[in-house]
């Protein structure tokens, strides 16, 4: 792909740059593959993204380059926090206070993934840091791939919406441990998170103080502005760009400032309210590019039998984890045992706030990330593809989607032979 590169740039000079043609070809197609995929298949748009973001990786692309920085940096916090932001925006903090299992449940899945992916990486001979940085990032669900599934599936039920929950929960969790983590590489004191929450208290704080401006100010819009208004998405997007930017240059997480805006706004205007259309066209061309990113830069890892066993170990130990830990803590928690498997499936999904933390332990350390990268890029290209395709098999078997399972035109057959 270099090579075809390098010839088209000798006549094809475009006004926005070649990388610009680029993505939009890239992002043209994963469009059109995300589409006939779902047609035929059945499966989520997501999948078709992230097989076509891989193909180009493995071809070479040169659109992205790793680690993240500038432009592409930009735009995955972006994505990221545009999604959490509407994730945070959907979690009543009274429904805790009324349930408190599903807090329990939380801290237990992530807990338990976290211990159980280390101590297997450390029994596979994996450097102590190395095991340690590789956990905290497999404690994160990925609540952009979930409610991508719960779209093209039309989703609703208690397994959904628990399983969004914990996701985004879980994801709270490693974006505030590995900031602290990261942190502390700055300074030096690698190996020392456990036996300090201070820079724990850093980020959070930060983040808190953030996210509550920024909620604070989307409550004032919200007073004298329309919910579905156009004007008051594009101040909403506007408003998470600039926290989204502010967050990480004062110390701490754009991504966790933008969730915690979205919870703080949920609590200060409790009344149900949703991105309108016009938002939505633009949320859903963020997040595509960001699957498609995910996958190219993900697809560039080496592999090699040591680290296809590595991943594979990963992956299981981590999905047992969540299912156990959220069985466990299932008692009192007004789900049934059938409904907590489906959870725990329904969390394996890896993509984007995955790979953000995975480029912030390369940036920060230039021993430590790349080793780091190694082990967790290839666990997430996987596990963005298969975790789709487990989590949209885990709403089906609980009976929570709105449209049977199968090609669309099939579907559209039925519908009028019944009719």
């Amino acid at each position: 792909m270099d090579e075809v590169m390098a010839i088209w740039a000798e006549w094809l000079k475009p006004s926005a740059g070649l990388p610009t043609v680029q993505w939009s070809l890239l992002l043209a197609l994963a469009a059109a593959a995300g589409h006939l995929l779902q047609r035929y298949t059945g499966l989520p748009k997501v999948v078709g993204y992230s097989i076509i973001g891989t193909l180009a990786g493995l071809a070479g692309f040169s659109g992205a380059v790793w680690p993240l920085q500038g432009v592409a940096l930009f735009l995955l916090e972006l994505g990221v926090s545009v999604v959490l932001f509407e994730a945070g925006g959907r979690i009543p903090l009274r429904w805790f206070r009324h349930n408190p299992m599903v807090l329990l449940q939380s801290v237990l899945e992530s807990v338990l993934t976290a211990i159980a992916v280390y101590y297997v990486l450390r029994y596979l001979d994996v450097r102590q840091s190395v095991a340690q940085a590789v956990a905290l990032i497999a404690m994160a669900a990925s609540p952009a791939v979930l409610s991508r599934v719960i779209i093209d599936t039309r989703a609703a039920g208690p397994v959904t919406e628990r399983a969004m929950v914990l996701s985004t929960l879980s994801t709270f969790y490693a974006l505030t441990m590995v900031a602290a983590m990261v942190g502390m590489l700055h300074k030096g004191q690698e190996g020392e998170l456990q036996r300090s929450l201070y820079p724990v208290g850093v980020v959070l704080g930060i983040s808190i103080v953030v996210g509550a401006i920024l909620a604070l100010f989307l409550r004032s819009a919200l007073r004298v502005m329309s919910p579905t208004s156009e004007n008051t998405s594009i101040l909403f997007i506007a408003l998470i760009a600039a926290g989204t930017a502010l967050a990480a240059h004062f110390g701490g997480s754009a991504p966790l400032a933008a969730l915690l805006a979205g919870l703080l706004l949920k609590q200060l205007h409790p009344r149900p309210w949703a991105w309108p259309r016009q938002l939505g066209t633009a949320a859903s061309l963020l997040t595509m590019l960001m699957f498609v990113l995910v996958s190219v830069v993900a697809a560039k890892a080496d592999w090699n039998p040591a680290v296809a066993g590595l991943v594979a170990a990963l992956v299981l130990a981590r999905g047992i984890a969540k299912i156990c830990g959220i069985s466990l803590a299932n008692w009192g928690s007004g789900t049934s045992w059938k409904q907590a498997l489906w959870t725990g499936c329904a969390m394996s999904p890896m993509s984007s706030v995955a790979l953000l933390l995975v480029s912030q332990f390369v940036t920060a350390s230039m021993t430590l990330g790349p080793r780091v990268a190694s082990i967790a890029l290839p666990a997430i290209l996987l596990m963005e593809i298969l975790g789709a395709m487990i989590a949209t098999f885990a709403i089906y078997r609980a009976g929570e989607s709105l449209k049977p399972w199968g090609p669309q035109d099939t579907q559209l057959m039925a519908g009028e032979a019944r009719g």
